[in-house]
């Protein structure tokens, strides 16, 4: 696999942490999950293909545990506000002293400076705070968070795994680690860069949920079928919108421009009554084999039983019978090889972690004995 022999220490976190770790173990990186002791594991359910070593950071010694681990690591994940980590000795400063060769990656919601970076917050403020936000929703509705996605994992998670494979293909050439500041806020700003770029091209001069892109054109929208299920329609380019009022049954020539933005309305009203007057697998079927872009919106459940997606192998199902997506980009080559194993348990491998990291038995007993590590191996089922 692509990264395989990179080693990773995650500090445990919320969603986005977990999340980026989880992406690197996929590709082939060794991924140590460092856990809370007495913790109950990632609730975010994202611990695939990683080990859970159970230490508190919040005792010195704890904190020496970690650094004597980062000095033999490739990359360190830590997830918290600015300043934590320096207050457990065990900022940047002292750890690329250590092993200038560490990728020290920083993964926050508001960023490691700024009068916001001490600041709490969720998905929904830093979507917030980059202006996203203000573009998504109903026209006449207050701004819609679209699910956790944006800034969480796309912003946060998967940017800051981006950020660390870059940082790691850049020490090929000097040699050095470095500083990762990957937060939220300017995660999800960036990828609003169309957005950004596009303002002077009219594509958003209309309010919000009056726009092309945002649901406002009667082609780029959903429509309720008969059987209370969904089709989405994205029939922007003039020869997919052919089709589309083709597969409707309508004709072109007794409807209004299609760029007719004072029509959209009416023609929205009229999309819909067509669209309610057949099911979803009626309209699937009229639609079949045509570059209309139109397409059945699946539920979770429905989703791995498509026929494209069986095709393509896009789903997943581990050990437990769980189904979930397949890591995404296909590398034809190096392949990513999700692991099929449940999630680790805290503390399931804190003692064979630190023996692959040097430590000694006698140093394993003695943080146990202090209580600075929990080992917690699973039982046997009878």
């Amino acid at each position: 696999m692509a990264l395989r022999g990179v080693r990773v220490i995650e500090l445990a976190g919320l969603a986005p942490g977990p999340f980026c770790g989880m992406v690197l173990a996929d590709f082939g990186a060794e991924v140590v999950r460092v856990d809370r002791v007495g913790s109950h594991g990632d609730v975010s359910r994202l611990g695939r293909g990683k080990r859970s070593l159970a230490l508190d950071l919040k005792q010195p010694r704890g904190a020496g545990v970690l650094r004597r681990l980062c000095a033999r690591a490739d990359v360190l994940l830590e997830p918290f506000r600015g300043g934590v980590m320096e207050k457990l000795h065990l900022g940047p400063d002292i750890l690329l002293q250590e092993n200038p060769k560490l990728i020290y990656a920083r993964l926050s919601g508001f960023g490691q400076s700024g009068r916001f970076s001490k600041a709490a917050g969720h998905d929904i403020n830093y979507l917030a705070l980059s202006g996203v936000l203000s573009k998504i929703g109903k026209s006449g509705d207050p701004p819609y968070p679209p699910l956790n996605l944006l800034a969480d994992f796309g912003g946060g998670g998967l940017m800051c795994t981006l950020g660390i494979v870059v940082a790691l293909f850049e020490r090929t050439r000097s040699d050095k680690g470095q500083v990762i500041d990957a937060n939220m806020v300017e995660g999800a700003s960036y990828l609003s860069s169309f957005l950004w770029k596009t303002q002077k091209m009219g594509l958003w001069q209309e309010p919000r949920g009056q726009n092309l892109l945002d649901g406002g054109a009667p082609f780029y929208t959903t429509y309720r079928t008969a059987d209370g299920k969904f089709m989405a329609v994205g029939a922007i380019e003039p020869q997919f919108y052919q089709l589309l009022i083709k597969g409707l049954g309508l004709k072109s020539d007794e409807l209004p421009n299609q760029m007719s933005q004072d029509h959209w309305p009416e023609m929205k009203k009229k999309f819909a009554d067509v669209f309610a007057k057949k099911t979803r697998a009626e309209w699937c079927q009229i639609f079949d084999g045509i570059d209309a872009c139109v397409t059945p919106v699946l539920t979770f459940e429905e989703a791995p039983h498509h026929d494209h997606n069986r095709e393509q192998g896009s789903f997943i199902t581990d050990e437990n019978q769980e189904v979930s997506p397949r890591p995404a980009p296909l590398l034809l080559r190096t392949p990513a090889s999700p692991s099929a194993k449940r999630d680790p348990f805290v503390g399931e491998h804190t003692e064979e972690i630190l023996e692959e990291f040097g430590f000694s038995q006698e140093e394993i007993n003695r943080l146990h004995l202090n209580r600075i590590i929990e080992n917690k191996k699973p039982k046997a089922a009878l």
